[in-house]
């Protein structure tokens, strides 16, 4: 595991709602709703976890209603996650 991108999600509440909610694949909008949070905030968060290679857009050619989705490394670190739940 890499501790890095773990410490990155769970030092924050928020972040760890954010990258739970990649369970499937969303659009920021549809995140946004589901944990009362504006869309800009989950944009930023979005936007960090694509940095760091844990979510990637699948829909960049889009300007609105892009969908994000877990990538590989996002995937074993939310596993990683549930298994301590």
């Amino acid at each position: 595991m890499n501790w890095k991108e773990y410490s990155l999600i769970v030092r924050s509440k928020e972040r760890k709602q954010i990258f739970s909610a990649l369970v499937n694949p969303r659009t920021p909008t549809e995140i946004a709703r589901g944990l009362k949070k504006s869309v800009p905030q989950i944009s930023r968060t979005l936007k960090l976890f694509v940095d760091n290679g844990l979510v990637e857009c699948k829909t960049p050619e889009m300007r609105k209603g892009r969908i994000y989705a877990l990538t590989k490394k996002g995937e074993k670190l939310l596993e990683q996650f549930k298994k301590e739940i």
